[in-house]
């Protein structure tokens, strides 16, 4: 989808259509979840700081996410998928790929039915999408940006090698900045260059990841279609409006996000082994503490237990704490927990 939330508010509130748009907190240590069209011609981008947003467009608008409006309208979304293919593999609430080989409209051309499916969704919620169609998953997710907003780009088998060679390496997906950075500083700055290393030498600077970024350098991508991914955590946090230093203030703070995180594990039927606490320092550096088990967490005392003394067990603080946060990952539905647990205890 593009500019999902913002364009979202846009389309509900006539008011905000043309005008620089974000979606987010306001206040100074407020994060941009998304920003309109007319935003990002100032360079504003998700995940930007709100005082920095502000910087870069003085007139920027500001308003809350409403995430029950767009889950709605994802799963409107997600109903047109349905009506073409069951292969259905979901990234996000506004992405997903689509596995149309064999669809279920008979239709043998994925570029008409990336057609078809965006006008269908411009007619039923009146928003827009892109589309990237080719013949792996890496080369379609580059496609998808190459046309936006509103529209579509196609990567033909005999293209897809000289399309990827010719890209900086921080347009892959899969790459971000540091990897980005750390590439540019062994001379590896395009699709190009990255073919040219080989896997031992991406593997000895990158670790695993090297064997992908070898394969994706030659528009090689065997990954599936995965419809109904396995969720791999369950996590929330949340941004102070200043520095807190003291356990007490923290140990609060800390709370809701426990209960977030276990109200989602009840609704769910999913329990975690391996509990993580996040901090960010008031200089933006942030760290992680965790705790596995054998057996996941079964009830929410024992989980606010652990947190609270990952959380004291950082005191004294070098500084003070801008941004705290809690995640549950080794995931297990709660059947699979006790049939953990009964192999345990026998």
């Amino acid at each position: 989808m593009d500019a999902f939330y913002a364009s979202v508010e846009q389309r509900d509130d006539p008011a905000l259509r043309g005008r620089p748009l974000a979606v987010g907190g306001a206040r100074e240590r407020g994060v941009v979840a998304a920003a309109s069209y007319e935003a990002r011609q100032f360079g504003v981008r998700s995940a930007m700081s709100a005082a920095v947003a502000r910087r870069l467009c003085p007139d920027l608008l500001f308003v809350p996410p409403r995430f029950e409006v767009y889950k709605a309208v994802s799963r409107q979304i997600h109903t047109i998928f349905a009506e073409y293919t069951r292969l259905i593999e979901p990234l996000s609430l506004d992405e997903a790929y689509l596995d149309v080989t064999n669809n279920l409209q008979n239709i043998p051309s994925a570029t008409r039915i990336a057609t078809q499916i965006r006008a269908r969704i411009l007619q039923d919620t009146q928003l827009t999408a892109s589309a990237g169609i080719s013949y792996n998953k890496f080369l379609a997710k580059l496609a998808s940006d190459y046309r936006k907003p509103n529209g579509q780009f196609v990567i033909l088998p005999h293209e897809g090698l000289a399309f990827v060679e010719q890209l900086e390496v921080g347009q892959f997906h899969g790459v971000g900045k540091v990897t980005a950075a750390k590439m540019n500083q062994l001379g590896i700055r395009t699709g190009w260059d990255l073919r040219q290393q080989s896997e031992a030498f991406l593997r000895q600077h990158f670790g695993k990841a090297g064997s992908y970024y070898y394969t994706i350098a030659r528009a090689i991508d065997h990954r599936p279609v995965v419809a109904d991914r396995i969720r791999k955590s369950i996590g929330t946090e949340t941004t102070f409006p200043h520095d807190l230093a003291t356990l007490p203030e923290l140990a609060e703070a800390l709370q809701p996000c426990v209960e977030k995180v276990w109200n989602y594990c009840e609704r769910t039927n999913l329990r975690g082994r391996t509990l993580t606490l996040k901090v960010k320092y008031a200089d933006f550096q942030q760290i992680t503490r965790s705790r596995s088990f054998l057996a996941p967490l079964c009830d929410q005392i024992q989980f606010e237990r652990i947190s609270q003394e990952l959380l004291s067990a950082l005191f004294p603080l070098p500084q003070g704490v801008r941004l705290i946060g809690v995640a549950l990952s080794n995931l297990d539905t709660a059947a699979e927990s006790v049939s953990r647990q009964l192999a345990l205890d026998f």
